[in-house]
């Protein structure tokens, strides 16, 4: 099977089959990922590669796409075994290395973990694996609120995994050693995105039962440890109300790959053409409904490739 490649460059799409991969309901593989050297007279930017364990890390792709137009975005989440939170920390650590280990094929330029969870668990064993910078969302979520808050008091919600490694509280308190954190676990929110209801009536219900032991805590700042969370953002802030700053880790991870790439010299060097490819490993027309409403424009008005693709 050929068809022409969506970036517009001279190059062919070729497929073959593998029982893996599926694209428009037909088995392929990807065999041309359409890079040249530069000797070719042909050059296409290589991808930051961004994984999640489903469609929460659309909001880092959200914030790369804006901060950094130029930048062509390989995304794989792991739709079909979301949640991570849950679930033990082997077995999350296998997950997102054999994820990684998959996106390397496509010599991506970066790797961004945009899943706390396995940001929290894994980060290490990824910079290992990996000959390319890495980014993680704590660290960064982290020196934001630290720099934020005026209280002392520093909330944080995430996923049952994410709070009982106690990473957040680790960083902050390299950062500020005097800072009280608050931290909660809300094990509803992920599924509840992953659904495609952040925007319902059921999910207010749902934010107000979930935040309700972070009131009369005296934060001034509060983490939304979870990519997914700004999903939610809007109703979180009015549940916590104006006094209490949210703090994105997908904004913030946004702003740290921009800095990684330029101090290492791999920002993009023109605007060229470019093509954003999306991968997930369960339902698609979920998926990409999800992936379309949350980035809007920054989606539609750049070539876009659409695949299930299964690891491990």
């Amino acid at each position: 099977m050929r068809r022409p490649n969506p970036t517009g460059c001279a190059h062919i799409l070729k497929t073959d089959a593998d029982p893996k991969v599926h694209f428009a309901g037909v088995r392929h593989k990807v065999s041309c990922l359409c890079i040249q050297p530069k000797e070719s007279g042909v050059f296409v930017q290589r991808a930051i590669a961004v994984l999640d364990s489903g469609v929460g890390g659309l909001t880092v792709v959200k914030e790369i796409m804006r901060q950094l137009p130029g930048e062509p975005v390989l995304y794989f989440g792991d739709t079909a075994r979301a949640p991570y939170g849950p679930r033990p920390s082997h077995e999350v650590i296998r997950f997102t290395c054999e994820i990684v280990d998959d996106l390397l094929r496509f010599r991506p330029k970066m790797i961004v973990v945009a899943c706390n969870t396995a940001t929290a668990l894994a980060l290490d064993e990824i910079r290992k694996r990996s000959p390319h910078p890495v980014v993680g969302v704590i660290d960064p979520g982290a020196r934001a609120a630290a720099g934020r808050t005026k209280s002392g008091v520093i909330g944080v919600i995430g996923t049952e995994g994410t709070i009982r490694s106690g990473a957040y509280q680790a960083a902050l308190r390299r950062l500020s050693p005097r800072v009280r954190v608050v931290q909660l676990a809300c094990p509803e929110f992920v599924p509840l995105v992953e659904a495609g209801k952040f925007d319902s009536p059921e999910a207010y219900g749902v934010v107000a039962r979930s935040l309700a032991p972070l009131k009369g805590c005296g934060l001034d700042t509060l983490i939304l440890g979870c990519t997914h969370y700004p999903f939610l953002a809007r109703m979180i802030s009015e549940f916590m109300g104006p006094e209490v700053a949210l703090i994105s880790s997908a904004e913030e991870a946004g702003r740290e790959v921009g800095a990684v790439l330029r101090g290492s010299g791999l920002a993009a060097a023109s605007r060229g053409p470019i093509m954003h490819r999306f991968f997930c490993s369960g339902d698609p027309r979920k998926f990409r409904e999800i992936a379309r409403l949350w980035l809007g424009e920054s989606c539609r008005r750049t070539p876009t490739l659409w695949q299930v693709r299964a690891v491990g």
